[in-house]
């Protein structure tokens, strides 16, 4: 029983809850960050409105979760909090997320979650999109699903490729290609806590269908795309300045609505690396 008392109103049938009735300056005692992450796997996506925190305490609350990602290859951290991704859009600096992807899907283990803050939004505009890959998944056509059954596909940096070219040009993309790499994924993929089958490609990151010619790896990827698209597997956050969210990384995409401009958009990201929770509960499933 938790000691913390708190609401979760769902946002749309497919993704997303609201929870409220939390001060997350303050430690979560056990039992209500189970009962938050267990908020993350049934809603996929959780917001808490009206959280002005520190930096630290942005930092515990993700470590309650599980171990945190190392700096980000491309893009700036806060100062002093290294773990603390500075995502700072404006004139000069236009957003470069507004295309639907899950986060690093070119690592060989992607990350678990997110927990993303809001420091600065703009009057209007700036919305980010999440779609469930449940939903996405359980809507396609029972002979489609066989067809993607067992298949993969390669995923790399996609779109980070700009970053590395602007800043050192060729040589520093050869040389980002090289340390960075590519990963290969199954195209359906079971979650490790539910066991549900989700969707696994995104538009950033996923270049090619293992198997298949370009043109036929692009015909498939294109059509999974459309079918992703769709809004009723959709959910759309209109930020508030202080707003919290935290997704499930491993069955969501999102899309940051780069509509803004002039406006300055300001957030801080945090990366979860390892869901600690179904890092404990592994050996156990194994043995049973």
């Amino acid at each position: 029983m938790t000691d913390r008392p708190f609401r979760i109103d769902p946002i749309t049938p497919a993704i997303g809850a609201e929870i409220s009735g939390l001060d997350l300056n303050r430690p979560l005692d056990p039992a209500t960050q189970d009962a938050v992450y267990q908020a993350l796997l049934d809603h996929l996506m959780i917001v808490f409105r009206g959280q002005e925190i520190t930096p630290e305490a942005h930092l515990a609350l993700a470590q309650s979760f599980g171990a945190l990602d190392r700096p980000h290859p491309i893009y700036p951290h806060v100062e002093g909090f290294d773990r603390i991704m500075l995502l700072e859009n404006g004139p000069g600096k236009p957003p470069d997320t507004n295309d639907w992807h899950t986060d690093l899907t070119y690592y060989q283990n992607p990350p678990f979650a997110s927990v993303l803050y809001a420091v600065q939004v703009p009057p209007a505009g700036g919305d980010t999109l999440w779609a469930s890959m449940y939903a996405a998944y359980d809507a396609l056509p029972e002979d489609m699903k066989r067809h993607l059954e067992g298949r993969e596909a390669v995923h790399d940096m996609g779109n980070f490729r700009n970053g590395y070219l602007a800043d050192g040009g060729p040589a520093a993309l050869n040389a980002a290609m090289a340390k960075i790499g590519s990963a290969v994924h199954r195209m359906v993929q079971r979650h490790p806590v539910t066991g549900r089958p989700h969707l696994y490609v995104n538009p950033s990151f996923t270049q090619l269908v293992v198997g298949e010619t370009q043109r036929d790896s692009d015909r498939l990827l294109t059509y999974l795309y459309d079918h992703q698209a769709r809004p009723e597997f959709q959910m759309r956050h209109r930020w508030a300045r202080h707003d919290l969210v935290m997704w499930d990384n491993r069955v969501t995409q999102h899309y940051a609505c780069a509509d803004y401009l002039p406006q300055h958009r300001r957030m801080h990201r945090v990366t979860v690396v390892e869901d600690r929770r179904a890092a404990a509960e592994a050996p156990r499933r194994a043995v049973g």
